[in-house]
């Protein structure tokens, strides 16, 4: 196929030159009705193709023209046997995923540090958890990926899983070993769905992980507004092989698509595939070699680490990403949540996430040399040994992290209901402090990253009591609770 070609994006510019004159959504007709100070500011071109799905526009659910060549083009480009835009982000591609592949009741195993996304589809798909354990890095402070060797023994330990669920990369870009993985999955008999979302440009350079899909995955999807050129809130679904029932997957993507999608970020997601397709070595290898002259840059400023390829071979890291740079600032004495504020404050620099120790910054096609001058630049004059003790979040939680240990995840609570039911169940609130004991109706993530402590059918434990508690005092946002603050947490109410 001509992967030169931008179908659907076509179409949109033919509409709007035809000069066709509307009486159909949305409401603001091209930008006509809209308030003059967004109109303004977004400009009428953006206005002009956002549309709906009318005749000659086709049609995102039942795609059979200029969508449906787009997406063919989209599969040829990433080896898929069909891909599927998305415009709810990896998080719909999650909850697809798990609603194709499961029946209510149904088992699924899948690793302890997977996207919040991962708890909706469980609650939406009815299926029940079987958690593995990541490898845990104790020098560095993080999860990284699950092993062939723990897949193995999750499968031979637990008769009946249905599928395997895995995140590779992680947030910090560190892979698994996804052939290995693939390959013990299919000799249980059962597919592997993969998490990628931080992965849309492995496919498009040798010097990046291998992809899911040339992996052996069965199903993965690609958050390309992460790390390629399409809007926020795309992302792309791809399938491979016969272990998949496709009328079933395509009728579940059917459940998560809106019937008044955003035609521009539909168009997105066409261009950023051809941008890929033509030009995507070329894109990646300059991206690749600027984010390794950084890393090398900021490993060289007393007090910082960023790791790097020396991690390659260790428990949980089959390979990583160069692209994302995890920057290690516990030896300054500054957690992550104060590093980057200072970066943001002072510098005007705005990383990706910060964590206890670590900021991570991510180098995209888009980004530039003076972006990462300036990166380093902040970074140098934050660990400069005169530099001023301006400390944004409470005081003493790193010390007290670092004595106590209390750094990884807490252990695995046990499951006492199934995910659905018990957020569905009849519930109430107590005081999280007092919270102990009782099953959670809720999904508490600390974001970033995103991955949950707790989640709807497991028990509370006082580890997981105190360590959310220090995550707050960290200034740590929660995301999930009805209770923010989490003072207050919804329990199922027991007889």
């Amino acid at each position: 196929m001509d992967q030169s070609r931008t179908p659907y994006f076509d179409v949109l510019l033919d509409y709007v030159d035809s000069g066709v004159i509307p009486f159909h959504t949305p409401g603001h007709m091209q930008g006509r009705g809209m308030d003059r100070a967004l109109r303004d500011f977004l400009g009428d071109n953006v206005l002009a193709i956002d549309l709906t799905q009318i005749r000659g526009l086709d049609d995102l659910l039942q795609p059979e023209e200029a969508i449906a060549d787009a997406q063919a083009l989209a599969a040829e480009a990433y080896a898929a046997d069909h891909s599927f835009f998305l415009i709810n982000g990896s998080t719909s591609g999650n909850q697809i995923m798990m609603m194709t592949a499961l029946n209510p009741g149904e088992k699924i195993a899948l690793p302890r540090n997977s996207h919040k996304s991962a708890m909706g589809g469980l609650i939406m798909s009815g299926a029940y958890p079987v958690w593995m354990k990541p490898e845990v890095d104790d020098a560095l402070h993080m999860d990284h990926t699950i092993t062939p060797e723990t897949v193995a023994a999750t499968l031979a330990a637990e008769p009946g899983i249905r599928a395997v669920y895995i995140v590779s990369p992680t947030y910090y870009g560190v892979a698994a070993d996804l052939e290995g993985i693939a390959a013990v999955a299919h000799e249980f008999g059962v597919p592997l769905l993969v998490d990628e979302a931080w992965g849309p440009h492995f496919h498009f350079h040798p010097a990046l992980p291998i992809d899911a899909l040339e992996a052996g995955a069965d199903l993965c999807i690609n958050s390309t507004h992460k790390m390629l050129g399409s809007l926020s809130q795309t992302a792309m679904l791809h399938h491979k092989g016969d272990r998949i029932r496709v009328d079933r997957l395509k009728a579940i993507v059917k459940l998560f698509l809106s019937t008044s999608p955003n035609l521009v970020l539909v168009a997105s997601l066409d261009v950023a595939r051809k941008q890929m397709a033509t030009e995507g070595s070329a894109l990646l290898s300059r991206t690749i070699d600027l984010a390794n002259d950084t890393r090398a840059r900021l490993n060289a400023i007393d007090g910082i680490y960023c790791f790097g390829d020396e991690q390659v071979g260790k428990p949980g890291v089959f390979d990583l990403d160069p692209t994302k740079i995890t920057i290690t600032v516990k030896e300054l004495g500054y957690t992550g949540y104060e590093a980057e504020e200072i970066l943001r404050r002072r510098y005007n620099v705005q990383c990706e996430l910060a964590d206890l120790f670590n900021c991570l910054a991510l180098f995209t096609i888009g980004t530039t040399q003076e972006s990462a001058d300036r990166l380093v630049y902040g970074v140098k004059e934050l660990s400069r040994e005169d530099r001023p003790i301006d400390v944004f979040s409470p005081s003493g939680v790193l010390e007290r992290r670092l004595q106590t240990g209390t750094y990884n995840l807490p252990s695995i609570p046990p499951i006492r209901m199934n995910p659905r039911e018990a957020f569905l169940a009849d519930t109430e609130f107590v005081r999280f402090k007092e919270s102990a004991g009782r099953i959670c109706a809720e999904v508490i993530t600390p974001y970033p990253p995103g991955i949950p402590v707790i989640s709807p059918g497991e028990e509370i434990t006082p580890e997981i009591v105190a360590y959310l508690d220090l995550e707050k005092k960290a200034g740590v946002r929660m995301q999930g609770p009805y209770d923010s603050e989490l003072r207050s947490i919804r329990v199922v109410v027991e007889a």
